[in-house]
């Protein structure tokens, strides 16, 4: 990004964190991303060669630090960087508060959904064996349109191809749907009884359902322009 020309401690500040992609690249390293394709993952729409480029920046800044581990390279936030948790938080509380709720649809990825999902469901409350939970986005073309949850014991992992299990859950909706419902602008239980949100499975896991997600951690904070 061109510089700002100013000396101003906000235009500096700017230059780094304000490029385009580069605070959702913090977002993920804030919320535990460490390995390059984790960070990946939660912004699925950036070229890896632009992530690379991105990191490379934040480490030169001292935002960021690699370190290698298990024979890995992880990237790791340094004191500075940990200190912007509480900036890119108080963005998304008022990006979640003041910023209407409706959205076009190549902005209801249900790719960044899911990754958020896997790593906030509520392990504890699934069953105690390996559940496998089928998601289908009726809007999305056949390669985004089938995503699978997989829980066990050892934890959760999220699926983009066939996990070659069998499936115990089958939740049907659309990208827009699960968007809404996820940030908090519908109520899940509401989704289920008006048929936006179908479950298809064993009486006892769609009923359990609505336990096992923890929805994202804006969903809480009220809305001035509700979606709906």
């Amino acid at each position: 990004m061109k510089g700002y020309g100013q000396f101003c401690p906000l235009a500096l500040a700017l230059e780094i964190v304000g490029e385009r992609w580069t605070p959702l690249v913090l977002r993920e390293l804030i919320l535990g991303a460490r390995r390059f394709n984790a960070i990946h993952r939660g912004v699925p729409r950036m070229s890896p060669s632009l992530l690379s480029t991105r990191l490379r920046t934040l480490e030169k800044a001292g935002i960021i630090e690699r370190q290698r581990t298990g024979g890995h390279t992880e990237y790791v936030l340094t004191e500075s960087g940990m200190r912007l948790a509480p900036t890119i938080e108080s963005l998304a509380v008022w990006s979640k508060r003041w910023l209407p709720a409706t959205l076009s649809e190549d902005r209801a990825d249900p790719d960044l959904v899911m990754w958020d999902m896997h790593r906030r469901m509520h392990l504890d409350r699934m069953p105690n064996r390996r559940t496998v939970i089928q998601f289908e986005f009726t809007d999305q073309p056949a390669l985004k349109k089938l995503r699978w949850i997989v829980g066990d014991n050892a934890g959760v992992e999220l699926c983009i191809t066939v996990p070659g299990f069998e499936v115990d859950l089958f939740v049907i909706t659309n990208s827009r749907i699960m968007t809404w419902v996820w940030y908090g602008d519908i109520p899940l239980n509401r989704a289920i009884r008006d048929g936006s949100i179908k479950l298809h499975g064993p009486g006892r896991l769609c009923e359990a359902f609505p336990s096992w997600l923890q929805l994202n951690l804006l969903a809480d904070i009220p809305r001035q322009r509700p979606a709906v």
